[in-house]
């Protein structure tokens, strides 16, 4: 089917309802992509950080459209790079035709993003643990243009399972091109509140970091093919996040109680 005829076909009820499932799709695993975007940018000055959100994200959208485009290089992404023989510490760059550990791109991709994201928000806790002073939190600030560059790369790593996923779901490019848009489009106009509310408590901020912790395991343990549920994941964090408001709740009704004669 050529991209003429994938254009035509949008407007149908079967194509409207992969839309929809792929747009509630990117916004529902764009939850981790959002709030690293929002710990970046809240190490920017305030009046620059919408800035930084809005440009990083636009760019990753270019990035992801690309890779859309590009479905053969993407499917490339899942073919063995190299083998590991069992019970043998040899690279084999060739299939050798016994059980072996077999490595592709997208794996080397995860396990690198992983330990970047690991190592981005271990700082973060330890920067937050230490409670430097004014000095130190200024060193640690990054310029705008550092941000936008980890905000595009994260946002890159995090889109291969989306897109990977989408592909496997839909074979119509230009509906996973308007369900990406979508996505980020919500993921742009919401990344501001989402920010605000992750750096209005200590305890919210520290569970977005854990969150991403978490998250970074999770795409090294991905990158050794050892597949684990994010929903399972989504759910604990998601019950740890309504305890927290909870908690908040009640220290603010203490403290009020506390203010009255």
């Amino acid at each position: 089917m050529n991209l003429a005829q994938q254009f035509q076909e949008i407007f149908t009820v079967a194509s409207l309802v992969s839309l929809l499932t792929l747009s509630v799709l990117e916004i529902v695993l764009g939850i981790d992509n959002i709030i690293f975007v929002s710990i970046v940018a809240g190490k920017l000055p305030r009046v620059q950080q919408r800035r930084a959100r809005t440009i990083g994200l636009l760019l990753a959208l270019v990035m992801r459209i690309v890779l859309l485009c590009g479905i053969a290089f993407l499917a490339h992404l899942r073919a063995p790079l190299f083998y590991i023989i069992n019970n043998s510490p040899y690279l084999v760059f060739s299939d050798p035709g016994q059980t072996v550990f077999a490595f592709t791109i997208r794996d080397l991709v995860l396990f690198a993003g992983g330990i970047f994201l690991l190592y981005k928000t271990t700082l973060e806790i330890h920067n937050k643990m230490v409670g430097g002073s004014d000095e130190v939190m200024s060193k640690a600030k990054l310029t705008v243009n550092a941000a936008i560059m980890q905000i595009v790369l994260i946002d890159i790593l995090f889109s291969f399972d989306t897109i990977l996923t989408a592909i496997g779901l839909v074979n119509n490019v230009p509906i996973m091109i308007l369900a990406v848009i979508i996505g980020m489009i919500i993921m742009i106009a919401f990344s501001g509140k989402v920010s605000d509310f992750i750096h209005s408590s200590p305890g919210i901020n520290m569970l977005a970091l854990v969150f991403l912790i978490i998250i970074g395991m999770l795409l090294i343990l991905q990158s050794f093919h050892q597949e684990i549920q994010k929903e399972y994941v989504y759910f604990v964090m998601g019950f740890v996040f309504v305890v927290e408001l909870v908690n908040m709740r009640l220290k603010k009704n203490k403290s009020g109680d506390k203010e009255k004669p």
